[in-house]
């Protein structure tokens, strides 16, 4: 497929809290287009609050896909959202309206828009078995010491993540940068970046953390765990882990809303990171009322 007649296609990426939401919202009613979100952790129903999941009300009609489309129990991959994504940006297009990628998840955006195909490995469960006797702090270190740029990619708390990129690490003998092959990308690709002076971004994350714990963060998060248990999917997810902790008594609301503050902001570094190495994006054009 020539370039000429690849399916145009904006994607809006950037940091947690950036306005991402808001930005791809306004720009999609006005070019008319549908929005896929591209956010790990918005597959899942039920992760709403601690995800600052876009209600109904502020979609403001505008079609989103990619968003409660799974049970927290489910292992969902970026594989599997590659295949269903483009199946969708192909019918918006079809449709007539411009597909809009919008989110933070660096690995489902490139896997998807930059075409990486990915490696592949066959679970090696007696590794796993290995793995999973190590707490975080030296399941973290074991990557940083096979592939130290994946180990600053990827959170220190996401075990299933930690596991999976060492598992095939140590498959490929490689670092998981080399192991993910790039085929020739399928769309045209317009890129656009949210972001804020460091300082004004971590305000935003705090206000944003604090609304969340009022508009019932404690109380999702236990009807979570009444629900579904203390699966991996819960207990890894920033926003949710912090609160099961003061659940746990383990410590006060006040301390956990401060820890949260701290693990999203060092999420939106590791986010900025993986960005920054796209030569292609274009950071903080429209909407210029989005950068105030």
């Amino acid at each position: 497929m020539n370039k000429n007649s690849q399916i145009k296609v904006i994607a809006i990426v950037g940091a947690t809290a950036s306005g991402k939401t808001a930005y791809s919202i306004e720009l999609a009613k006005k070019i008319d287009g549908e929005i896929i979100s591209a956010d790990s952790r918005l597959v899942y129903k039920g992760f709403d609050i601690g995800t600052a999941k876009p209600t109904i009300e502020e979609r403001d009609g505008v079609s989103h896909y990619m968003i409660d489309i799974v049970e927290p129990e489910f292992e969902y991959s970026a594989g599997l959202y590659k295949k269903q994504a483009q199946d969708i940006i192909k019918k918006i297009h079809e449709r007539g309206k411009t597909p809009i990628i919008a989110g933070g998840t660096g690995l489902y955006i490139d896997i998807l828009l930059k075409n990486f195909d990915l490696p592949q490995i066959e679970p090696d469960k007696n590794l796993r078995s290995e793995l999973q006797k190590l707490d975080n702090k030296n399941l973290h270190a074991k990557l940083k010491e096979l592939d130290e740029e994946a180990g600053e990619e990827i959170n220190p708390n996401d075990r299933k993540k930690i596991i999976r990129a060492i598992e095939i690490i140590k498959s490929a003998k490689m670092p998981l940068s080399q192991c993910r092959g790039v085929d020739e990308p399928i769309f045209d690709i317009e890129w656009i970046g949210k972001n804020f002076e460091r300082e004004i971004l971590y305000k935003r994350i705090d206000k944003r953390v604090e609304q969340m714990i009022e508009n019932g963060l404690v109380k999702e998060t236990q009807q979570l765990l009444n629900k579904h248990g203390r699966i991996p999917n819960l207990t890894c997810t920033i926003g949710y882990r912090e609160i099961i902790g003061y659940l746990d008594n383990l410590y006060s609301l006040e301390d956990a809303a401060e820890t949260l503050k701290k693990n999203t902001r060092n999420y939106a570094k590791r986010q900025l990171t993986w960005f920054r190495r796209n030569e292609e994006i274009k950071w903080d054009v429209y909407p210029e009322k989005l950068k105030k």
